[in-house]
């Protein structure tokens, strides 16, 4: 699968805010999700930043007939073995989604399965997903970034994908505060705001 998919991924029946861009940091992951069947031990754990569209990568998955468990880093270790246990019985697939991999489990028969099973992890966005990120998110709330503006802010932008957020938050929250459109005086006060006057320079 190409890491240049032109979507964000629609969850069925959902609305601009349950979408998840598809690139280059988690293309691997979709496809794995994709072909549940491949898995080992019918189970798969997925972990990645924050706000990187993990829970909305497991609600998609959700859809394709696989049990998830969000958050499973926080669950008993008796239960998450029950659920390994079904879905060896069942046939179900299993997606634990965590974010911390690998976690500190102490039962050892959970640790030496999950340690067998697929293990899938969200990376650092590259160029072209950072654009189409801050296209989506700016989509998301209805803000018109304006012209030049992924050119502007793609080079000077962090490599995380809350920051990402954060940044496009600050440009729509500077426009509205200042009731004007985006333009590149405020894309730079916004990298300020975010992540310091020495970003906003950069050539």
């Amino acid at each position: 699968m190409s890491t240049q998919i032109a979507l964000p991924l629609a969850l069925p029946g959902s609305g601009e805010a349950s979408r998840v861009v598809i690139g280059n940091a988690n293309s691997a992951a979709y496809e794995a999700l994709s072909n549940p069947q491949a898995w080992p031990f019918r189970t798969a754990v997925l972990t990645g930043p924050p706000r990187s569209g993990k829970s909305l990568l497991g609600k998609w998955a959700e859809t394709q007939g696989i049990h998830v468990i969000d958050g499973a880093d926080s669950w008993g270790e008796a239960e998450l073995f029950h659920c390994w246990n079904r879905a060896q019985e069942t046939g179900e697939p299993l997606l634990l989604i965590s974010d911390r991999q690998p976690w500190e489990i102490a039962l050892p028969d959970l640790r030496s399965r999950l340690g067998g099973s697929l293990q899938l992890e969200i990376g650092v966005p590259d160029d072209d997903m950072v654009a189409r990120l801050i296209a989506a998110i700016a989509e998301q709330r209805g803000l018109m970034l304006g012209e030049g503006a992924l050119e502007y802010l793609v080079p000077r932008a962090e490599r995380s994908f809350a920051e990402i957020e954060h940044l496009v938050i600050a440009i729509d929250r500077l426009s509205l505060e200042r009731k004007v459109p985006a333009t590149m005086s405020l894309w730079r006060d916004a990298l300020d705001a975010t992540q310091g006057p020495e970003q906003a320079r950069l050539l």
